[in-house]
Order: C-alpha cells, then sequence, then structure tokens
C-alpha cells in the first residue's frame, strides 16, 4: 500500500498529461491513417529518430514498411496508438488528429501483434478472451480455429482450460503469436498493427501464422513491419523508410525500379534465396 500510494499519483499524472480534457470519441469510418510532416525524438536523446514523415496509409487496405533496423519503422507502429506522443505534426485517422481523441477510444481501434506477445499466468482462455472479456466460448474458439490455435490447443490435457505459465512458458513461440492473433481476430479491430510478426519462425509455422494473418487483416488498415519481403510483396502500397525519412513509396512493381534500397533488400532476400 505504501509502494501504491507513491506510484498511482504518478500514474495519474502521466495519463492526464496525455488526455485533452475536452477529448473525445475516435470515429472510424475507412480507418484512413496520416502521418503530416511528423517529427520525433526520445526526450533522453539528441538524436531525432523520424524527421518530417508524411505517410498516407489507405483505409482498409494493407500498407508495409520497409527498411534497415533503426530506420523508424516501429517508431511510426508506435505512434499511431500513441505509446509516444510526436514532437510536430499531426496524426490523424480519418481526418481526426489521434491527440484530439480518447486514449481509450483510440486503443479499442486498434489491435498490435508483435514478435514480443504478453501472457499471463492463466488458461488459454483467459489469455484469447483478454481482448474482449465479454466474450462467448464459443467466440474464443472461433477465433482460436481461424488463427490455426486449435491445432495445438486441442493436444493439451485440458484443451482451453490448460494454463500455460509465467509469460506463456509453456508455450512455443509460434504458439504465443497464434494465440497473440487470436485475440486481435476477438477484438474485431478496424486498425491492425503487424510488427515483425513472423519472425524468428520455421518455415512451417510460419505458413500457418500467414494465413491466419491474412483472415485477420482482411478488409482492415493493416500497417505491416517485415524483414522478410515474401510477406508483404503484395501489399497495396509500401514505403521504403531510411534514417528516420521517406525514402521510397510505391508497389512492389514500381519500387523495384524506383528505389535502390528496396531492390537491394529484394535481390539478397528473394533473387538469391
Amino acid at each position: 500500500m505504501s509502494s501504491a500510494r507513491k506510484v498511482l499519483p504518478i500514474i495519474k499524472d502521466i495519463h492526464e498529461k496525455q488526455e485533452k480534457k475536452d477529448a473525445k470519441e475516435l470515429l472510424i469510418n475507412n480507418g484512413e491513417i496520416d502521418f503530416e510532416n511528423v517529427e520525433f525524438f526520445y526526450t533522453h536523446e539528441n538524436e531525432q529518430i523520424l524527421n518530417t514523415i508524411n505517410l498516407n496509409l489507405p483505409g482498409k487496405k494493407m500498407t508495409a514498411l520497409v527498411g534497415h533496423s533503426g530506420a523508424g519503422k516501429s517508431t511510426i507502429l508506435n505512434l499511431i496508438p500513441r505509446f509516444y506522443n510526436v514532437n510536430k505534426g499531426e496524426i490523424k485517422i480519418d481526418n481526426q488528429s489521434i491527440n484530439d481523441c480518447k486514449i481509450h477510444s483510440l486503443r479499442k481501434n486498434i489491435s498490435l501483434v508483435s514478435q514480443d506477445t504478453t501472457l499471463f499466468d492463466d488458461t488459454i482462455a483467459n489469455n484469447i478472451s483478454y481482448a474482449n472479456r465479454n466474450a462467448t466460448p464459443k467466440e474464443i474458439e472461433e477465433a482460436a480455429k481461424y488463427s490455426f490455435a486449435s491445432e495445438f490447443i486441442e493436444k493439451l490435457p485440458n484443451k482451453f482450460n490448460t494454463l500455460i505459465g509465467e509469460n506463456g512458458v509453456r508455450l512455443s513461440g509460434g504458439e504465443k503469436q497464434r494465440i497473440s492473433i487470436a485475440r486481435a481476430i476477438l477484438k474485431k479491430s478496424p486498425i491492425i498493427l503487424l510488427d515483425e510478426a513472423t519472425s524468428s519462425l520455421d518455415a512451417e509455422t510460419e505458413s500457418k501464422i500467414q494465413k491466419a494473418i491474412n483472415f485477420l487483416t482482411k478488409g482492415k488498415t493493416t500497417i505491416v513491419i517485415a524483414h522478410r519481403l515474401s510477406t508483404i510483396l503484395n501489399s497495396d502500397k509500401i514505403y521504403v523508410i531510411d534514417k528516420g525519412k521517406v525514402a521510397g513509396e510505391g508497389n512492389h512493381e514500381g519500387l523495384l525500379k524506383s528505389s535502390e534500397i528496396y531492390k537491394n533488400f529484394y535481390d539478397k532476400q528473394i533473387v538469391k534465396s
């Protein structure tokens, strides 16, 4: 209790600073996201992470971010749900500034699937339903089915009532990813953020997770970061990010001709594989 008295006022103060008193509910229609002259740097560092970023992420379509490690791709993703606030510029969803929206209203419309899945020492059913506490057992089972999680859940002794241990210690990396995708399916949010969701997986597991992602993202505004170009070749739009700036924009065929950075990625990964 003594620790809580010290910590809780700090958490409350941070939240009040982030959200305006007259903040409004975010109303999603098409789910189009725009970055307008966005600049960002961490307050404890002088180095600028993003420099005058302008992006148009079309609603209900897939946009991919490609670039070297440290280019700023994950930072772009983290700015959308306001894990960080921009230093300059503005981010809009359906022409509504996210700084004018209630944080809960913003985040309930976004699902994040990353390579680091947070799981709890609880049952598989409760870990999936964390995305929607009102979900019925049938809805949880359907989400598991479409994420291909049912394949391993049905083999467990207690199936959906199996305890998975601290941070899912009893599950493999691919199984954790499928739980994460099941959560996103259950949440039914119109915006999906995928941060290297298929990295560090074997080919068979990656194939299943890619199928699950295809189901999850159908008709949704999707922003995906992937080291493996094979997973994003069919994206509606691709942005090349380099040293915190937009270094290229277009589809796969167009960027092969216009972007040396993208062509180098393609030559190393696809042509030589």
